[in-house]
């Protein structure tokens, strides 16, 4: 049991939160690189991305592993992004920081979504059963490639600390 839950349901929980998670990130900063500032998206998008770092070290565990590492790196890079967003207000260089970290916290849930898919999903699973074959290899270089390109988008996009400053991030 963890929190009340047996051990499958609260995997369901953690699942749901993270898919939430990437749904919201996935349009808070595709917005973001478009110009458009979603203050509800992002909120949602950070919210739930934390809780799915938290929630995954409630887990059972022996020592340290890969998917703690990924936790741990995610929770700082969320502190970040959050101190970028609400506790600057995305001014001056916090623009910046929010664009890398938020980008950043997508990436590594996208990341373990790719590692979890190639683990659980059997036609995937035949392609990389071991997860160091070239089609998984090639999914995450994909992955990471996407994802520069969508930091970089975001930090060229000047006009959305202007429109998130005028919103009055609270």
């Amino acid at each position: 049991m963890i929190l009340g839950f047996s051990i499958p349901a609260f995997i369901a929980l953690h699942v749901a939160i993270s898919l939430v998670g990437i749904l919201a990130g996935i349009l808070a900063l595709v917005a973001q690189a478009k110009g458009r500032f979603l203050p509800g998206a992002q909120a949602v998008f950070l919210g739930t991305t934390l809780l799915t770092s938290l929630t995954g070290f409630l887990f059972p565990f022996r020592g340290f592993t890969p998917a703690i590492g990924v936790g741990i790196v995610s929770t700082l890079v969320l502190i970040v992004a959050l101190v970028a967003l609400y506790g600057r207000k995305l001014r001056g260089r916090a623009r910046v920081v929010y664009a890398v970290s938020a980008t950043a916290a997508l990436w590594l849930n996208l990341f373990v979504l790719v590692v979890q898919s190639f683990l659980k999903v059997p036609l995937l699973n035949a392609f990389a059963p071991t997860g160091t074959e070239p089609p998984f290899l090639a999914a995450q270089g994909l992955l990471l490639i996407a994802m520069l390109i969508l930091g970089a988008a975001i930090v060229r996009q000047p006009s959305v600390a202007r429109k998130a400053e005028s919103r009055a991030i609270a």
